[in-house]
Formats: structure tokens, C-alpha cells, sequence
């Protein structure tokens, strides 16, 4: 009740990701869930407990407002690893709850210390270093000062990890970029490692860099797109497709969004469908209202373009979508009416549309596209 859509969790296309991407990492490193961007749009209350369930313990966010998200619903036994934004009392908060937490500045540092000292805890730091990326991260000059600071400061901190994120390991146009990383981690990791500064952990690779570049799953992966059942590129697939050609599908599509009909009605010749003047009826149709909007998640630019299923076919979106409704042509559907399932993604009877084709119809990135399905759209699990 009280909502015009709802989307479905499948915990079987779940389980068999996590399978998959279990099998390509090993059983002795370790899976973090990344959750962030409400788990890429399929509810971190949803996650967070199938995650558990298959065994995985360690979680991702970007913020401490994600993290606190997460406290309300993981295990006592799971964690939770902060990879951006923290502001001075949130690190004091990340340190007082146990929280690991990327550091990719002195400040951060400095203050992650001072907390730490003043909590009498230790803060669970990994340290982030640039590579090549160039958003986050510490600079390779930069080590003498970073080594000394952390010499002297041993006491309050646990050296939790080494990391960095790679640019684009998604795209084979970043090859090279890619392969220069891996060179300056390992540099940055023989430093550290001179000065008797070892991490607990030492992880880089995401998705698309432990699908397609092996020798950057080291001690933990950061599992992302790929465990909701997305491939991070073509070329990704392509890549795991000439190592896995048994396997025709490994990555399973988990979620489902669906409406119901919301008003049929009919509408003469010549007459325009909703706003403005970009549908014109050329001959008698029989339309739908379905009420989801872009205020909803559905892009306006799939006005006139979009698809949605009714009945086991494939009809268009005519006209305007606006913020709260499309309307969609089921002239050449017997028998539409009110209450009648409307699938805007997922399958119904032998016809499918996928997250891939909706994005390209809208002009999104999977990535784009998930993370913006509102939050209050109510999420279900099914088997």
C-alpha cells in the first residue's frame, strides 16, 4: 500500500553471484560488499542480511552517514569500512564504533590521531595512495613525511590497510594507466614495508579490476556492480567470457521493478497525448497510465522511446513522461485493464527488459541508473 511501484530482490541471483565471485577470488581472500549509493539501488537493508548469509562479513560505504545506515541493520560479528567523505566528528565517531576508515590526507591522519589519543582507541586506518587516479590518495613524494608521522604515532592507530582504486580497469583503452598503477602500489608497498610498516590488508581491486586483472586480487577485493549481477563493461564480459565459456550466464540480474495499470481509457485521431505536442494519435488508440515518473526513477529522455512489459509484450511509451506518470500504447493488447501488472524491469512470461537496454534507451550508466531509484520505493526479497 501507499506506493505506485516496488522493486523485487531475487536472493537466488544473489547467492549465485556471490558463488561465482567467490570461485574467481579464492577462499582465503576477502569479499567486502560495497553498499554504498543505498547498495547500488537495491535497499542496504536488503544486502546487507543476504550478504551475511553467504558468508560475507566485511562492508563498503562512502560516507558515515552509509555506515550509520549499516550499523542499523548488519551483525555484531560484521564491518564496516568508510572509503570517502568524514568530517572531524565523524572520525572521532568512526574510532569510538570500531569503524575502518580510508585516510588519504594528513588532516585526516592528524586528526584520526588526536581522536584516537583522546579515545584511548585505536583507529582502524587504511591507507589510501595515489597512483594514477588523481582524486584521493597520498602523493609518493610525500612518504617521508607520512613514514615519520606514522613512526611516531604507532601507538594509536592499527594499519589496517594499503590501497588504492584504479582508473578505468573496466575499459582496454586504459591498459596502460591500469599497468603503471599496479608498478607504483607495489613501489609505495616496498616503502612501507622498508620502514617496518605493514598493512593487515592489502587490497585494489574493484569489480572490474579482479574480473579482468588477476594480480590485483591480493588480500581483500571490494566487490561492487559485479554482485548485483552487472558486468562493469562489454569488455569485462567479453574478457571472463573466453575464461569461463562454460558458463553462459555467471552474473545473474537480481533486481525487478514493477507498477500496475493505472487508467485505460481511448483517444481519437488527431489528438495529441500529454503535455506539449510531441505524440500525435494517428489513427484510434487505446492507451495506459502507469503511475511512475521521473520523480520516481524513470528518465524523462525515455519519452516516446521507453518500453515497458504488459501482458507478456513489449509496449511503447508514448508522449511526455512527467514526474509522476508515462502512458504507454496497448492498442494491440486484448484486454489491458486497471490492476494490471506493469513490469519496467525484469521479466514477465517470455519477454525481458534489462537494466542494459533501459540505460541505453535513457542515455545512463547501469551505475546511473540504479543509484538513482528512489529509496522510498519499497524493496522486496524473493526467492
Amino acid at each position: 500500500m501507499f506506493n505506485t511501484s516496488y522493486i523485487e530482490i531475487s536472493r537466488k541471483a544473489f547467492r549465485s553471484n556471490i558463488r561465482y565471485l567467490k570461485k574467481i577470488i579464492g577462499k582465503d581472500v576477502i569479499f567486502s560488499s560495497v553498499i554504498k549509493g543505498n547498495a547500488y539501488g537495491h535497499g542496504v537493508e536488503n544486502i546487507i542480511p543476504l550478504a551475511e548469509e553467504s558468508g560475507i562479513d566485511h562492508f563498503s560505504v562512502f560516507s558515515a552517514k552509509e555506515a550509520n545506515d549499516a550499523l542499523r541493520v548488519m551483525s555484531a560479528g560484521s564491518r564496516i569500512m568508510i572509503m570517502g567523505f568524514l568530517d572531524d566528528a565523524e572520525t572521532e565517531w568512526a574510532i569510538e564504533n570500531g569503524i575502518e576508515f580510508f585516510v588519504f590526507d594528513m588532516d585526516r591522519l592528524e586528526k584520526a590521531v588526536e581522536n584516537a589519543r583522546m579515545l584511548g582507541k585505536k583507529a582502524k586506518i587504511h591507507l589510501e595512495v595515489e597512483t594514477g587516479f588523481n582524486r584521493t590518495g597520498f602523493e609518493y613524494g610525500n612518504m617521508p613525511q607520512l613514514v615519520e608521522f606514522l613512526k611516531r604515532n604507532r601507538e594509536h592507530y592499527i594499519f589496517q590497510g594499503l590501497c588504492t582504486h584504479y582508473a578505468g580497469a573496466e575499459s582496454l583503452s586504459n591498459y596502460l594507466r591500469i599497468k603503471n598503477q599496479i608498478k607504483l602500489y607495489r613501489k609505495f608497498s616496498r616503502y612501507f614495508s622498508r620502514h617496518e610498516l605493514r598493512p593487515v590488508l592489502k587490497h585494489t581491486a574493484c569489480s572490474a579490476a579482479a574480473l579482468t586483472y588477476p594480480n590485483t586480487i591480493m588480500d581483500m577485493v571490494r566487490f561492487g556492480i559485479a554482485q548485483y549481477g552487472f558486468w562493469p563493461s562489454p569488455e569485462t564480459h567479453m574478457f571472463r567470457f573466453r575464461k569461463d565459456a562454460k558458463e553462459t550466464s555467471p552474473l545473474k540480474r537480481m533486481l525487478s521493478w514493477k507498477s500496475k495499470v493505472m487508467v485505460v481509457k481511448n483517444v481519437e485521431p488527431g489528438s495529441f497525448v500529454g503535455y506539449g505536442s510531441s505524440f500525435l494519435a494517428n489513427k484510434k488508440l487505446k492507451i495506459a497510465i502507469i503511475p511512475v515518473g521521473y520523480a520516481n526513477g524513470f528518465s524523462r529522455a525515455l519519452s516516446n522511446t521507453g518500453r515497458v512489459l504488459i501482458r507478456g509484450r513489449r509496449v511503447p511509451v508514448i508522449g511526455t513522461v512527467t514526474m509522476n506518470t508515462m502512458t504507454v500504447n496497448v492498442t494491440d493488447i486484448p484486454g489491458v485493464e486497471k490492476g494490471d501488472e506493469v513490469v519496467i524491469i525484469g521479466k514477465q512470461k517470455r519477454l525481458s527488459i534489462s537494466i542494459s537496454s533501459f540505460c541505453e534507451m535513457s542515455e545512463q550508466l547501469n551505475y546511473q541508473l540504479l543509484t538513482r531509484l528512489p529509496a522510498d520505493i519499497p524493496r522486496f526479497i524473493v526467492s
